[in-house]
């Protein structure tokens, strides 16, 4: 059993370790596609920053694969309810993710205006949805999500699509998309020649930067004031279970429950502070890679107080706090954890190595006069 616990809290952190690298590398296309039509005033200015992420977008998708299977497989009870009582979110994020391969691929097929300029709002509505759906997402699980199960586990989810754009998942959601315009901004910089485009750029950074170093402050200080979740009573964690076996209380300031039992997490949202503080610095001076080092550190940290917060929640019931879903009662048997521990032993260091790989030989920047005469280019 032991063993099993062990393999429990290991895919709660690789969970967290792919979400990062979804929020860091799709976001930073994301990011880029949501400020194309601010950074690009004409044509080729748009053009030059699209292919900025030409060589990596797709590439860049396995994050999101990743991230959906790896909930699929290791917390199935977790997917299930997800996706059937988050239906219409699921729906909007899956549209946006259609329309953008579309966008990169169709955008340059004709010459015209109006095909063009269609093209560029799709890219910016599927640049900056998915990312407001993810920061919205991850406030939606500190404030509860409205579900519970029946007596065979069915879940009923009694809640609207509405009620999911409460006030604090939106600020969740402004929140994750001013990171992404951040890294997107970064990126914009350090692919691209000084000039217009390069000053937007910097301009969106800097601003993405300080939205989120005031947002991420405001949020710390509302969740201490959420009513948060607390187990009361449930089997060991070693112990195989389910939301039928637990009673959980619902009090204000408990999501910061493990910051007070141990003080050494408050590490984790200092790293924020300090991707956040030192990040604008190295923006405003033009140091576009440290810039988007600092800005993937304050990912991590804004997503490690997620999650350091809500465990070993990773879906509260709003409608009924004892059915909650947790690290412990929600993932799959042991031998399921052991392959899956297996197989990303093998694929998650080659998948590093091929990204890193990639970016080393699509390094340099891209200039007005090669996507003009590339006609491969986007």
């Amino acid at each position: 059993m032991e063993l099993y616990l062990f393999f429990k809290v290991l895919w709660w952190l690789l969970l967290g370790v792919l979400l990062m690298g979804l929020a860091i590398m799709v976001g930073m296309d994301m990011g880029v596609g949501a400020l194309l039509r601010y950074v690009g005033r004409t044509d080729t200015e748009r053009r030059i920053a699209l292919n900025t992420i030409a060589p990596h977008w797709d590439g860049n998708q396995v994050w999101f694969i990743l991230g959906g299977g790896a909930i699929f497989a290791a917390f199935p009870l977790i997917y299930a309810t997800a996706f059937s009582g988050l239906y219409i979110v699921m729906l909007l994020l899956l549209w946006t993710m259609i329309v953008r391969p579309l966008g990169f691929e169709y955008r340059s097929k004709l010459p015209t205006a109006g095909w063009r300029n269609a093209w560029d709002w799709a890219l910016v509505v599927s640049g900056a949805v998915p990312m407001i759906v993810y920061g919205a997402g991850m406030g939606n699980m500190l404030m509860g999500v409205p579900f519970h199960f029946g007596w065979d586990l069915t879940s009923f989810y009694t809640g609207s699509f509405l009620a999911l754009l409460n006030p604090f998942a939106v600020m969740c959601g402004v929140l994750s998309l001013s990171l992404s315009a951040w890294m997107g901004g970064a990126m914009l910089m350090g692919r691209t020649e000084r000039g217009p485009l390069w000053t937007r750029a910097q301009r969106a950074a800097t601003v993405g930067g300080v939205v989120a170093l005031v947002l991420f402050t405001i949020g710390g200080i509302w969740v201490s004031h959420l009513h948060g979740y607390r187990i009361e009573h449930a089997p060991l964690p070693g112990v195989a279970q389910t939301p039928l076996q637990q009673s959980v209380v619902v009090a204000e300031g408990a999501w910061l429950d493990n910051f007070h039992s141990h003080p050494v997490l408050w590490a984790v949202p200092a790293l924020a502070y300090i991707g956040l503080l030192l990040g604008l610095p190295a923006v405003r001076a033009g140091r576009s890679t440290l810039a988007w080092w600092l800005g993937a550190l304050a990912w991590i940290g804004v997503i490690g107080t997620a999650g350091v917060s809500l465990f070993p929640f990773l879906m509260p019931s709003s409608s009924d706090p004892s059915q909650s879903l947790t690290v412990w009662n929600s993932v799959s048997s042991r031998n399921t954890l052991m392959w899956m521990t297996g197989w990303t032993a093998v694929f998650m260091p080659a998948i590093i190595a091929y990204t890193s790989w990639a970016f080393y030989v699509m390094r340099g920047k891209v200039k007005a006069e090669h996507v003009e005469s590339n006609p491969h280019a986007y």
